[in-house]
């Protein structure tokens, strides 16, 4: 207590709002006054504050209601909808997030109607949602807002009609092609609704889409009236979308109106709307930040003439999204196979050129490197020094020297060989990081990137060929193709170099097939000691998890580890397992995927019951729909009451009804953890909040 304000206003910085309002200032005199201050009322952040309740946040916006001027409560699915009626007593608020809340068009009525102070906003548009419900004083608050997010499960214009100043717009597209009793939805909204209108304003024009028709079908909508006049302000044009978006005239007309009248600093477009066009060589860059060609079929040769102009400066350039893009590193993607080395001379380009890139995605394509010396794409990378997030292909780290394309020389190579399968040998790998000083596997190329990239928070190094069994909108059946080649070697050895990262918060490996005891994973629960997302799948052998042991000595160091998400087949999630996840203390969501998994039902409650952060439970196992049931059954009942946050979803992974069963699990969950994919240079980095 007998330190500044100044040093004790910034540690409450770091405590919850409603712990600083509701318990920390009842303490003494001198924290009640500094837990008022303006620096800590400003902005309120509950978006995953999962301990705060209806009654909490009652108590909160009757105390410092009026000095809030920024609400997140994004992803609050356990709040009742009559909580947003507080929400009112914030009469200066600017910026409100309730993304993932339940809001009604009456009370989103209500509630903007006292608003008059509001510019940026962010709501879901869920089925039975009416504009014809907003009042005249909710639209003339609508009318002033600049900035709107919206996630659509129903095909609608939402609010955007109302909203005749916008600047940014970001969408969100989650509507499902048919409605939960089985009939198949239109996208063709009415008629009359469709003066989506007043986008000369506009700066910032964002759509993701979930797979779907009826995703494609309105987005189109929204894009026809871009067509008809191009904001002249436009400066950020990104449309993810998943699978096939064919072109139409009006979105080339969009693009030709775009390549006239504007000059972009960030772009991401559907792939079949840049393959084969050139379209690139006529859009005019300012001062990119962003760009993402992901899953296009874009060659290198077009990446550095039309993108960088053959070298140009482009040190604005903050965050590169080429996940998927097969042919990238390469001149040309015609007569050439995926698998075919890569060109070092256009990485090398790309690197001297975006020489401050911060987040970089290689993944899902494979990434070869040839033998000539210097020239790696580890090596190449390694001059990226402010990276800080990055995505590779399995195949991309591994020494050419120790390429299993080499005829073999020791027992740990795989011959390529039709017939019976080869059992890969096991490989004589220290387990201690203190063990390694003179080992050969320190002058490897990705353990001198892992050195190199010292400040590195984001890794994810994925297998080329890996498909997650968990589903999107279709049934979890599919047949995983087997590891590239190139990958047999990349094991135990290559994930103890990650342990050199210390300021590393999250890791994602998937398909690494010659992992044998898991040994790194030991390595970096002792050294990154700032871990918090941790995502394992399809490690080793498929029809053993080799490195349970490892994962369970790992996890006994990861104080601060808070998601974790594990796939593998034949995954025995049982009391040893339990035991050792219970030294997690940090830990608030898990998620197993696991065909042909068991589980202990015992094990699992008494996880649940030392693990008091624990709100989410995810485990899709081949276990049969009554012990699933009876289970998530049990700890709902049990747990509930103290966690309002709770979510738990149990259930057989190769059920006909799971699909049905994930379109209820909330959205924030789903799109951070439960569905696999690569999360580096997703979008633009602070797009929303």
């Amino acid at each position: 207590m007998e330190f500044s304000d100044e040093i004790l206003l910034h540690i409450l910085s770091y405590v919850p709002c409603t712990d600083l309002v509701l318990n920390v200032r009842r303490t003494c005199r001198k924290l009640a006054t500094l837990c008022l201050d303006k620096s800590l009322t400003h902005t309120v952040l509950l978006q995953k504050d999962y301990k705060v309740n209806k009654d909490k946040v009652k108590q909160l916006m009757r105390d410092i209601g009026k000095e809030i001027y920024q609400l997140n409560m994004a992803g609050c699915y356990w709040l009742p909808s009559s909580t947003i009626d507080h929400v009112t007593r914030c009469k200066n608020l600017v910026k409100l997030n309730l993304s993932g809340c339940h809001i009604t068009s009456l009370r989103l009525s209500k509630m903007l109607s006292s608003l008059q102070h509001l510019r940026s906003l962010a709501i879901d548009v869920n089925p039975g949602f009416d504009a014809s419900q907003l009042s005249s004083e909710c639209k003339a608050t609508l009318s002033r807002v600049s900035e709107l997010k919206q996630t659509l499960y129903t095909p609608s214009y939402g609010v955007v009609p109302c909203c005749t100043s916008l600047e940014k717009l970001l969408l969100y597209f989650e509507i499902l092609d048919r409605s939960r009793e089985g009939f198949m939805l239109s996208g063709q909204l009415m008629v009359g609704e469709s003066n989506v209108p007043h986008y000369q304003n506009l700066r910032i024009f964002y759509a993701r889409l979930a797979p779907g028709y009826v995703n494609q079908e309105v987005v189109r909508l929204y894009l026809a009236v871009l067509s008809d006049r191009t904001p002249e302000n436009l400066h950020a044009f990104l449309i993810s979308a998943p699978g096939s978006f064919a072109e139409t005239g009006a979105t080339k007309n969009l693009l030709d109106s775009m390549a006239r009248n504007v000059r972009l600093d960030a772009l991401q477009l559907p792939k079949a709307w840049i393959n084969g066009s050139g379209l690139l060589q006529h859009l005019k860059f300012n001062n990119p930040f962003y760009f993402s060609f992901s899953r296009c079929t874009l060659s290198g040769g077009h990446l550095i003439q039309r993108v960088i102009n053959g070298g140009k400066d482009l040190k604005s350039l903050t965050s590169l999204n080429l996940s998927g893009c097969v042919h990238c590193l390469a001149p040309e993607s015609l007569f050439r196979k995926a698998e075919d080395d890569i060109d070092s001379s256009i990485l090398e380009s790309l690197v001297v050129s975006c020489c401050n890139l911060r987040h970089l995605n290689l993944s899902a394509a494979h990434h070869h490197s040839s033998e000539s010396i210097g020239n790696h794409l580890c090596q190449l990378l390694s001059r990226l020094k402010h990276l800080l997030s990055l995505a590779l292909p399995v195949c991309s780290i591994t020494d050419v020297g120790a390429s299993v394309e080499k005829p073999p020389t020791t027992p740990n190579l795989v011959p390529q060989t039709f017939g019976r399968k080869v059992r890969i040998g096991v490989q004589t790998y220290p387990r201690n990081l203190g063990d390694q000083t003179n080992q050969k596997i320190e002058s490897s190329v990705f353990w001198a990137l892992m050195g190199s990239l010292r400040f590195l928070e984001t890794l994810e190094i994925i297998g080329s060929s890996f498909s997650s069994a968990m589903p999107r909108n279709e049934p979890a059946i599919r047949n995983s193709l087997p590891p590239c080649v190139r990958a047999q070697s990349v094991g135990d050895s290559e994930v103890a170099a990650i342990s050199q990262l210390t300021y590393l918060q999250s890791l994602t490996l998937a398909q690494l097939p010659n992992i044998l005891t898991g040994s790194g994973l030991v390595n970096i629960g002792l050294q990154c000691q700032h871990l918090r997302t941790l995502s394992l799948a399809n490690l080793g052998m498929m029809g053993k998890v080799v490195y349970m042991s490892a994962l369970m000595d790992m996890l006994k160091h990861c104080k601060c580890l808070r998601d974790l998400r594990l796939e593998q087949p034949y995954f025995c999630a049982g009391a040893q397992f339990f035991q050792a996840l219970s030294h997690c203390s940090s830990l608030q969501r898990l998620c197993i995927v696991s065909r042909s998994g068991t589980l202990q039902s015992d094990a699992v409650m008494s996880f649940m019951a030392s693990c008091l952060e624990v709100i989410m439970c995810h485990m899709f196992m081949g276990e049969s729909l009554t012990v699933c049931k009876n289970l998530q059954q049990s700890i709902v009942r049990s747990f509930q009451a103290e966690r309002p946050a709770l979510n738990v979803v149990i259930f057989p992974l190769l059920h006909e009804d799971l699909t049905e069963v994930i379109r209820d699990v909330p959205m924030r969950h789903l799109d951070e953890i439960t569905l696999f994919k690569s999360r580096v240079a997703e979008e633009p980095p602070n797009l929303w909040w």
